[in-house]
Parts: C-alpha cells; structure tokens; sequence
C-alpha cells in the first residue's frame, strides 16, 4: 500500500507556472500507474494526467500542451508541471495511484489517493 501526499499548491496569476509534486511512502510507486485529478468547488473530480510503469503519458484534453506528468520511482516522486495556467485550472489537486495496468481517466480505477493540494488562479 502507498501514502500519497501532495504539495506545491498555491496562488499563482493567470499565464504563470506552478509545479506540484507528489511523494508516496510504503511501497514503491514503480508498482503502480500515477495520475493527476482536480477538482473545482461544485464539480466532479476531473483526470489531467496519467503516467504509466513504463512512462508513457496521457493528458486530459484541457490540460494537453500546457502540463506535463513525470515521475522518478528512485524518488518516489510524480510531479505535475503547470504552465499557462488559467482561472479553470483552480481546484484541488490530488495524486492517486492505480494498480491496473488498462488506461483510464476513471476515477474509481485509482485505488489510492493523496489528501490534496489546493490550487488558485487569480485573473
């Protein structure tokens, strides 16, 4: 079982840059595929981004061109680099992990989640 943790969260302009990190304790994240969720106040839990054992990754739509998902098993770190960021970015962002080795956005396929780090994007 792994521990997620988030941080990196903040206050960021719109068109600037954040970067967030993710840091598991317990076993190794090089068992499982990572991903990247937010979530806005009063909406459902959104993917960004997915990066599998082997490294590939999959973005969500909204996000493609402007995040990038990485990950170093040695570390036991996922970060999630953020670029032109705007006001739609804002939410909280939680890490999870996924045992399954099928791609998928869905959120019920992650077995384990971080507490999250809150995003803000002032305009």
């Amino acid at each position: 079982q792994v521990q997620l943790v988030e941080s990196g969260g903040g206050l960021v302009q719109a068109g600037g840059s954040l970067r967030l990190s993710c840091v598991s304790s317990g076993r190794t994240i090089s068992n499982y595929a990572m991903g990247w969720f937010r979530q806005a106040p009063g909406k459902e839990r959104e993917f960004v981004a997915r990066v599998s054992r082997g490294g590939r990754r999959y973005y969500g739509d909204s996000v493609k061109g402007r995040f990038t998902i990485s990950r170093d098993d040695a570390k036991n770190t996922v970060e999630l680099q953020m670029s032109s960021l705007e006001s739609e970015d804002a939410g909280v962002y939680f890490c999870a992990a996924d045992e399954g080795y099928v791609t998928t956005t869905d959120v019920s396929a992650y077995e384990y989640w971080g507490q999250g780090t809150q995003v803000t994007v002032s305009s």
